[in-house]
């Protein structure tokens, strides 16, 4: 509950409904007060009183003067079409999901949709139960970020029970390869050639990669960091790429880093000069491994970043990085989702073409 990126009134909201849709509390149970509420998560009675207004007017919370507030689980009337899309991403209140969930939600409620949020923590069992939670209830459609991409998809049977049901489903940042639905991505093949080459345009020789390879995002960006060092005709030695897993993003990239750039036995050029990352979020901590190291960015060693996120520009060395459509993309998904739910309406891939923004964490060099 002490996420900044997201409102405060946004992140209770999620907590609660969590409770709501694992049973925790069942449809007619009372609902802790205000008071019960805002104790509980050191909260303003302000903020918990616009959740539970956010959740009544969802039809998730039912007040009743005189007696208190009781759960409700909205249901489908006769006749009524269900108004209900939710949202199942890796991750709801970091790095750039909070800008792509607002983006959505900003779109659906505008169409009169109310919104569920499902993250799953970049784990597959997660998934799992988050789309097993999604299609217990009644639902209009789904928006969803493949978790662990590249490592293939052991939910398949829930996918196939959505395309069962009717249940019409897009994928945002990639998809499943053997499920036909549309997806809104970021072209990172380009993306990870783009960065590439820019550090050689800039005279760097010797510049190493770091990529987590168990999403098809990293997969992509890596395709394109090799890409662009062929077209040159140089090769990359086998230690200046380094992959990772989400579970090692905090500590393997770091050690790898910092053992690159402590190689000073061999001659001194074949120091890595320039870091790709995966992400923003990578480049700042390796920003870390390069000041470990007695080193400056960018005059001893350049960056370039990936999503061009608030991170980038939070430093003290403004990240030289790549865009994410973030908000548009959120806002675009919930427009062919709703396309596809009240017209039937077919979308090919959306794939946008990420942009290098020039910063402070590149220099060239001679």
């Amino acid at each position: 509950m002490n996420n900044r990126k997201i409102p405060k009134y946004m992140q209770l909201k999620q907590e609660l409904l969590s409770w709501l849709q694992s049973g925790k509390l069942q449809p007619g149970a009372q609902f802790p007060s205000e008071n019960e509420i805002s104790e509980q998560f050191g909260l303003s009675r302000q903020t918990v009183r616009q959740t539970f207004g956010e959740l009544e007017k969802d039809g998730w919370l039912e007040r009743i003067q005189g007696k208190g507030t009781f759960a409700r689980n909205p249901q489908r009337r006769e006749g009524e079409q269900v108004k209900t899309i939710g949202i199942i991403t890796t991750y709801i209140s970091d790095y750039i999901f909070p800008h792509i969930v607002r983006g959505a939600e900003a779109e659906l409620r505008s169409r009169g949709y109310r919104l569920l949020l499902s993250s799953t923590d970049n784990t597959k069992e997660k998934e799992m139960e988050a789309l097993q939670l999604m299609t217990s209830q009644p639902l209009s459609g789904l928006i969803i970020e493949p978790t662990r991409s590249a490592e293939g998809n052991p939910n398949l049977r829930y996918f196939l029970d959505l395309q069962e049901k009717g249940i019409p489903y897009l994928m945002i940042n990639e998809k499943y390869r053997e499920l036909e639905c549309p997806c809104l991505k970021v072209n990172d093949e380009s993306g990870g050639y783009q960065a590439a080459r820019y550090l050689l345009d800039a005279g760097h020789r010797y510049i190493a990669g770091f990529f987590k390879t168990d999403d098809l995002q990293g997969v992509g960006r890596l395709k394109g960091f090799l890409a662009a060092h062929k077209e040159r005709g140089i090769s990359v030695a086998s230690n200046r790429v380094v992959t990772y897993t989400t579970e090692q993003k905090q500590d393997l990239p770091y050690r790898e880093a910092v053992k690159l750039l402590k190689a000073m036995n061999s001659p001194e050029g074949e120091r890595p000069t320039a870091f790709v990352c995966y992400n923003d979020e990578l480049a700042l901590l390796l920003m870390e491994a390069a000041a470990e190291c007695g080193l400056r960015v960018p005059e001893d060693l350049s960056l370039i970043g990936f999503d061009d996120s608030s991170l980038a520009a939070a430093s003290g060395t403004k990240l030289t990085t790549l865009t994410h459509p973030k908000t548009e993309m959120g806002i675009a998904a919930a427009r062919q989702l709703i396309g596809m739910i009240e017209q039937g309406a077919l979308f090919e891939d959306t794939v946008y073409e990420p942009e290098l923004i020039e910063r402070d964490s590149v220099v060239r060099r001679s």
